[in-house]
């Protein structure tokens, strides 16, 4: 059973010699707007060995030179694959850590030996007690730090880094404010180590971590960026599409103190090691006709148009030869002879992804509609990561499905119980003694609980307080019967609705367990029992370590399990995208236009959550609510269809197909 199937997915094939080019004259030529070395490769595994094999290589040359390995190691996400790598050439290959010095490159402030996110926690977790190391040098703040012999520490740590001359490489990853450790933006090339205080934007990333903000670090101690630049070798690391932006502006743009990053580009033994989805805003991978020559697909011409409409101001129809020719794109004059017949083939690709019948219209030509026709109606499954993504994501569509009679099943694949505010359980809990007080004052085993538990939330837990099982299941029974109002409102049928509670979720911790077979097998049960003609399920792919995957990971593997199933050979799979992002109009197959009186009623469906309201402890980097973030993200997609010269609608939501044959 594989469960990692979504790393898989392939939205575009991106030639590998845009990335990967033998010719030293192209390669030049495709990283040309590119200012610091930067090395793809096709995914994270691939990238974090071959990093691996960087750093073990330079072990075993300072070894046999009798010299040892000073290393700048960082604790957050991006290494953990390098550090995985490296275990096992420890203990396959015999790769030795007895003569490796280790200088933790950052750490949060104040923190204490029990702070579970601790970067050095992390380190120790993930390396350093995995191997022969010896702790004794390990270099790291601690909890003995204080503010009053702060700036000794700061400076004992520079003199330390100093007796072992210098740092002979040092791994970090970009944040997404550009940061490099935690040099926030405004930090000066000159910096050596020191407290910083976390920005905004550094402390909203951090909080999926942590159960609520107050929990979050306010500052951090970090090498500064002399410190970093004077390290022998510097290579930056950055996994997914979540990245692809920042890291544009730290490998193409000027350098910046508003994006410390950046100021890696004046080091002359500086690379990022990026994957593919990270580097997806790079010019040699988004807009390859910008650099040279391009193996022209569908997909890349829908694009490299799309673009031009924007660089022109003007519709498609209405690009000219000139237009082509003055913006790079002559090539494709010389494929289809005329701007007049690719704006035609563009056109029309574009205009077939749209549809009013997201089940398929009955009795029509399905030729060029992106759903059949036929088998109607359909049985209809949509997976719903947490009990609201169903709403958020494609409540219009939803609708549509319902209206036009087809038979569908929402399944919420999590509780979504630590995603509920104590305020939450503290006023469901008091209305709930209070009825009972009313009606049934005997009942002591209840009275003795409700008040244990309003003691527990209100008196005893603290920030950071895992919550007990009576709290865990009162905040999941209150977001199940937000999802049963929800699709109540919409016109789901009771029967229609199944709350999965997959196991990896259920720890009671922001951390969760590894995706298993029990999980999958709760998914085939229902894939057996239903047997869709079309399932639905979210593809969020720019998050790689969030529930989001892991639940579409748990779709996919039990897909595959029932692949060779005669239903499932007639059934279709679309992937639909949270509030935060959409599908690139390249990728978009299916795109379903929302009336205004749609849309209201999508909303009034999200606002059926209202623990998911301001109280919510896990809003992410976006201060809206999701029904603001949702609406803004149907609308603008509506309006580039509109821009492009095709009809306006008030909304639209999209979907890409997911194919069963790429598994």
């Amino acid at each position: 059973m594989c469960f990692n199937l979504s790393s898989k997915i392939t939205l575009e094939r991106t030639p590998e010699r845009y990335f990967r080019s033998n010719d030293m004259i192209e390669n030049l030529r495709q990283t040309r707007y590119e200012k610091l070395r930067t090395k793809i490769f096709a995914d994270a595994k691939e990238g974090a060995v071959s990093i691996a094999q960087n750093v073990a290589a330079l072990i075993r040359e300072k070894e046999k030179a009798g010299e040892r390995c000073v290393l700048g190691l960082s604790g957050g996400f991006s290494p953990q694959g390098v550090y995985e790598e490296l275990v096992n050439m420890h203990i396959n290959d015999g790769l030795s850590f007895a003569d490796v010095v280790v200088f933790n490159v950052t750490e949060f402030f104040p923190v204490s030996d029990k702070e579970r996110h601790s970067n050095a926690n992390l380190l120790r977790a993930n390396l350093l007690e995995k191997v022969d190391f010896r702790m004794e040098n390990f270099y790291t703040p601690d909890g003995s730090v204080n503010r009053s012999n702060l700036y000794d520490f700061c400076r004992q740590y520079e003199e330390q880094i100093e007796q072992f001359d210098g740092l002979d490489l040092v791994l970090v990853s970009v944040g997404m404010v550009g940061n490099i450790a935690y040099n926030e933006p405004g930090s000066q090339v000159s910096t050596l180590t020191r407290l910083m205080l976390l920005d905004n934007e550094s402390q909203r990333d951090l909080k999926r971590y942590y159960s609520s903000i107050s929990e979050v670090p306010a500052s951090a101690i970090t090498m500064g960026l002399s410190t970093l630049l004077n390290a022998k070798q510097l290579i930056l690391l950055a996994w997914g599409e979540s990245k692809s932006g920042i890291l544009k502006e730290v490998i193409e743009g000027k350098v910046d103190d508003n994006v410390p990053a950046s100021f890696l580009q004046l080091h002359n033994n500086a690379m990022a090691a990026i994957d593919l989805n990270a580097a997806q805003q790079l010019t040699r991978i988004s807009h390859p006709w910008l650099v040279g020559s391009c193996d022209w697909s569908d997909k890349l011409i829908r694009r490299a148009i799309v673009w031009l409409c924007t660089q022109t101001q003007k519709p498609i129809l209405k690009l000219t030869n000139k237009d082509y020719n003055h913006h790079g794109l002559d090539e494709l004059l010389a494929l289809y002879g005329s701007a007049y017949n690719v704006n035609i083939k563009i056109f029309n690709d574009l205009q077939h992804t749209i549809t009013g019948w997201p089940g398929g219209k009955p009795g029509t030509d399905d030729t060029n509609r992106p759903e059949r026709a036929i088998p109607y109606p359909k049985r209809v499954l949509v997976f719903s990561p947490h009990p609201d993504d169903d709403v958020i994501s494609m409540g219009g569509t939803l609708q549509r499905l319902i209206d036009q009679n087809h038979d569908v099943h929402v399944a919420y694949q999590t509780s979504g119980n630590i995603a509920v505010g104590d305020e939450e359980v503290i006023r469901y809990v008091s209305l709930m003694q209070n009825i009972l007080d009313h009606y049934d004052d005997r009942s002591f085993n209840l009275k003795t609980k409700y008040i244990e538990i309003l003691h527990f939330l209100m008196h005893v837990k603290q920030p950071g307080d895992l919550d007990p099982t009576d709290v865990l299941f009162i905040k999941g029974q209150l977001r199940r019967e937000e999802a049963r109002s929800a699709c109540r409102f919409m016109g789901v049928k009771p029967e229609n609705i199944h709350f999965l509670d997959l196991p990896f979720y259920e720890t009671g911790k922001v951390q969760k367990g590894k995706l298993e077979e029990r999980d999958v097998n709760i998914i085939i049960d229902l894939l057996n029992d239903v047997k869709p003609h079309q399932i639905f399920a979210a593809g969020d792919l720019a998050d790689p370590h969030g529930t989001h995957k892991v639940c579409l990971d748990a779709a996919l593997a039990a897909i595959d399990q029932l692949k060779n199933k005669q239903w499932m050979k007639d059934c279709r799979i679309w992937m639909y995208r949270g509030a935060w992002a959409e599908w690139e109009i390249d990728h978009i197959e299916m795109a379903v236009p929302i009336s205004p009186e749609q849309l209201r009623k999508k909303r009034h469906s999200i606002l059926k959550h209202q623990s998911q309201m301001e109280s919510a402890p896990f809003m992410g980097n976006d201060e809206r609510l999701f029904w603001q973030r949702a609406e803004e993200r149907n609308q603008t997609t509506a309006i580039l269809y509109n821009s492009l010269g095709l009809a306006s609608y008030e909304a639209i939501e999209a979907f890409v197909e997911y194919k069963i044959e790429n598994i």
